[in-house]
């Protein structure tokens, strides 16, 4: 299974019985879960049930959405009612009173859109079930293909980050087959500015000794080496574990920078010091790459 992004987008739809709805997800990448979706006001008790299958689906990113519901004439049609016997009582009683106070009657059709309860509307989406089982539908349609899309863009990523990972495990590399001569060509280094500024080194030997050992344990960085070594196996292990490994890969890589700067600051050497900096380089360049992973 290959890792997943945190991008994506997808939609879909179901209808039934002149209902349609629509659903529309995008996500982008975020630290944690969080989830936002577009409904019409007479919908807003289903926020919580599409917040439990969408996060059901997608356990990391940004996720933004729409519900649309859209109704058919006929269906708009259906849910209109006249109450006759309603209208015949308020006509009777109005023309009575007309008659009885000299004025003129001049009630129309549309006088009945005036008359309180006698044209009523009954609005579909107050059935919440109903719309609930298109909306669920639709959603599941929709988390299908943003998945799909977030798997595709996912493989990529992480045929991109072994690459890198590969690279800096090289970098590594060429470190540990440095390492060994860092004190000799301290040494080296020593003996040439001591020499330059005429200083007798033949009574300097016992203290050269100690300044030698003394460089030697400072910078010995076999403990660094054998944690990053450790990290790129663990990081191999979390992107083959099948499972969203975004949060561990991300903290690999702080704990790789924490290890390659004590690298760099207890070397003190040339040679090292320009293969961390390339390894730092690199590893900032995996790491954007990492922080869109799910």
């Amino acid at each position: 299974m290959a890792l997943i992004s945190m991008t994506g987008y997808g939609s879909g739809e179901a209808s039934a019985g002149g209902i349609k709805v629509e659903v529309e997800l995008s996500s982008v990448n975020r630290k944690q879960f969080d989830v936002r979706i577009s409904l019409p006001r007479a919908l807003t008790s289903l926020e919580s049930r599409i917040r439990e299958v969408v996060h059901g689906a997608v356990s990391r990113g940004h996720v933004t959405g729409v519900v649309r519901v859209r109704l058919s004439s006929s269906t708009r049609a259906k849910g209109v009612t006249v109450d006759t016997t309603l209208a015949g009582a308020y006509i009777r009683d109005l023309r009575r009173a007309a008659c009885e106070l000299g004025l003129r009657d001049d009630l129309t059709a549309r006088s009945l859109t005036y008359l309180q309860d006698v044209i009523q509307h009954e609005d579909v989406l107050e059935d919440t079930e109903r719309i609930w089982r298109l909306t669920k539908k639709a959603l599941k349609c929709a988390l299908e293909h943003l998945i799909g899309m977030r798997r595709t863009e996912g493989a990529a990523l992480e045929k991109d980050i072994r690459r890198r990972l590969k690279m800096l495990h090289g970098r590594v590399g060429k470190v540990k087959r440095l390492a060994p001569g860092v004190v000799t060509r301290y040494r080296a280094s020593l003996h040439r500015r001591l020499k330059s500024a005429d200083v007798d080194l033949a009574g300097l030997d016992e203290r050269l000794l100690k300044e030698l050992a003394l460089f030697a344990d400072r910078s010995d960085i076999s403990e660094e080496i054998v944690r990053l070594e450790s990290h790129f196996a663990h990081a191999r292990k979390l992107m083959d574990s099948g499972k969203p490994s975004g949060r561990g890969l991300d903290f690999l890589c702080q704990e790789m920078f924490r290890e390659i700067n004590t690298i760099g600051s207890k070397a003190s050497d040339k040679s090292i010091s320009r293969h961390v900096i390339e390894f730092k380089t690199d590893l900032e360049s995996m790491r954007e790459q990492v922080q869109n992973v799910e």
